[in-house]
């Protein structure tokens, strides 16, 4: 292997070689080099007329260097907080289907977890395509309106009976502030 920047002379280790071959060699040699000291090595650079001295850092650096010099990575799992509101949001997800009668769970789950059309559901239950998609729009509704509940009140760290029991007093009195 050569200096950085300087060809080997194929020519000469290689007499017998062809034109091809040759060429073949100088562009592996030149790719080699490229790997070898223009990604891995940062360049000094003298400018001996401006009396200035330019550092170029390498461009692929590796993981222990980077540790060396308290290079913090972005960690690819969820943080802390977002885990604890995922297993809340699950959590109240699971109440919120348990709240729903036996028939409505029974129509999510074929719909939702085991990806049944509305169209076979219909069939199924032997009434039309767009009375599943109505008894489904009420059932979403439902979710929904549970789930908002449950954020309302856990954002204003209220239980049901306590926001009850404002809502009552606001009633009765408009200047009532919480």
């Amino acid at each position: 292997m050569a200096k950085p920047g300087r060809l080997p002379n194929f020519r000469k280790m290689y007499p017998e070689a062809s034109e091809e071959v040759i060429e073949v060699l100088k562009e592996t040699e030149k790719k080699m080099q490229y790997q070898e000291y223009d990604l891995k090595a940062e360049q000094t650079i003298v400018d001996a007329k401006n009396h200035r001295v330019t550092v170029l850092s390498s461009r692929e650096d590796s993981y222990e260097r980077l540790v060396d010099m308290s290079i913090q990575f972005e960690e690819e799992s969820p943080s802390t907080e977002e885990q604890v509101f995922q297993r809340m949001e699950l959590e109240q997800l699971h109440r919120a289907l348990s709240s729903l009668s036996d028939e409505e769970r029974h129509l999510i789950q074929k719909i939702f977890f085991n990806e049944r059309t509305e169209r076979d559901l219909a069939e199924e239950l032997g009434c039309s395509q767009n009375a599943v998609n109505k008894r489904k729009q009420r059932i979403l509704d439902k979710l929904r309106r549970f789930l908002e509940n449950f954020l309302i009140f856990s954002f204003l760290g209220l239980s049901k009976r306590s926001a009850n029991v404002e809502v009552s007093e606001r009633e009765k009195n408009p200047s009532f502030v919480l």
